[in-house]
């Protein structure tokens, strides 16, 4: 087989894979074409380095030959797709192919199982051991671990690689033994300790080989099962405080050809996606729980985000006096982030603060208002009821669209 077409293959089958990238993309159904310039594309992505530089990653897979029947996988054994594998030197071909013309900054590879576990994660270590011993490329590498692999394996895969991913796939171990039976929630787990474990010694001994700098992510499939967003959460918490993850990613699910009647065949409102994603930071960056966010099973509510959300059903602690609250509860304001919160208190040992502080600081003042209280300005709408506000701050049909 040509080598473009087998990278025509392998990048699209690995589109489905957003443990690398941020998502929100509008289409992800993968029948039909994808027009000049379509988010759902394939080859080339965008994903972050620690410093917070964004580059772009030639994304593949190494084959799309897989031993696993996972129901949800277009990629499943079963599946009637084209196949196509690389040898772990026309990857290294490619990406450097790529790295010379200035297109990429890096390397996401990820495989289907074949043989074994061990085998094919020999495969991918073979691929970053060429790029960094043989070729001296000093890009961004990202991995993705095979669980089943063996300790000594992803040791090596965390001496190569910037960032290593294990995707647990779905958020119940009771899916996950429906829908993926080869798959087991305990390997999965145990080779996201073993990460946390090289992540860990490598922190501690400043002096010896680096591994994994960048961390470790996993990917959650969303819709695929009838799981609700406070289990998702719940678990997302989980795994960021166990294994120290720096990302998790949640992915829609997307209908394939000829799926099996065990998954849906519509795919769940990309915008519960991005709810989602918006919970998830809000749980990583402003220190709310999953409890919080959600106080009973069930779903995001897709018509406002999950801040707002958490502020109407917390009316008793506002309007909020910016004057006097300190900068972690501002920052739970709606529309007010953690730096604006941070300068607001580094702002009031000046003077006091204004309505117009928050303008000037492009704070959404609009979803801010009917919450705060500063010198110079008080809420009109803090004796109106909660659901009455809620449609008078809900996003509009045209906002909610371009998720």
């Amino acid at each position: 087989m040509e080598l473009i077409t087998k990278l025509t293959v392998l990048a699209d089958a690995a589109k489905y894979d957003v443990s690398c990238a941020s998502s929100g993309a509008p289409k992800r159904d993968s029948r039909g074409k994808s027009g000049l310039g379509a988010t759902n594309g394939m080859g080339i992505c965008h994903s972050f380095t620690p410093d917070g530089r964004c580059v772009s990653l030639l994304k593949i897979l190494l084959t799309n030959f897989c031993l696993y029947d996972c129901q949800y996988c277009v990629n499943r054994r079963s599946s009637d797709v084209p196949r196509a594998r690389f040898t772990p030197e026309e990857v290294v071909k490619l990406t450097l192919d790529f790295y010379r013309r200035n297109c990429i900054s890096g390397l996401f590879l990820s495989s289907g199982i074949i043989r074994s576990a061990d085998y094919t994660m020999e495969q991918l270590v073979q691929v970053a051991r060429l790029l960094r011993e043989e070729h001296e490329f000093r890009g961004y590498i990202h991995l993705k671990t095979i669980p089943d692999a063996s300790p000594e394996l992803i040791t090596l895969a965390g001496r190569y690689a910037d960032r290593l991913s294990v995707n647990i796939e779905l958020p119940s171990e009771s899916s996950l033994v429906r829908l993926a039976p080869e798959k087991s929630v305990g390997s999965i787990r145990q080779a996201m300790g073993a990460i946390r474990l090289g992540v860990d010694e490598a922190t501690e001994e400043k002096r010896g080989p680096a591994f994994a700098p960048a961390g470790q992510s996993t990917q959650m499939i969303v819709g695929a099962d009838d799981t609700d967003d406070r289990s998702i959460l719940d678990t997302a918490q989980n795994l960021y405080g166990k294994y120290r993850l720096k990302r998790v990613y949640y992915s829609a699910f997307s209908p394939i050809p000829h799926s099996p009647d065990s998954v849906p065949l519509q795919a769940p409102p990309l915008l519960r996606e991005h709810r989602l994603y918006q919970a998830d930071f809000l749980m990583r960056g402003y220190g709310f729980q999953a409890t919080e966010l959600l106080a009973t099973p069930g779903n995001l509510a897709l018509d406002i985000d999950p801040k707002l959300a958490w502020a109407l059903a917390n009316r008793e602690q506002f309007p909020l006096d910016l004057n006097r609250a300190d900068a972690a509860l501002i920052a739970r304001v709606p529309g007010i982030g953690v730096l604006s919160a941070r300068r607001l208190v580094d702002l009031r040992r000046e003077r006091r603060i204004r309505y117009l502080d928050l303008v000037r600081l492009r704070c959404a003042v609009d979803k801010a208002k009917p919450f705060i209280v500063t010198q110079d300005y008080r809420p009109q709408q803090a004796s109106l009821e909660s659901s009455a506000l809620r449609r008078q701050l809900s996003d509009t049909p045209a906002q909610m669209a371009l998720w």
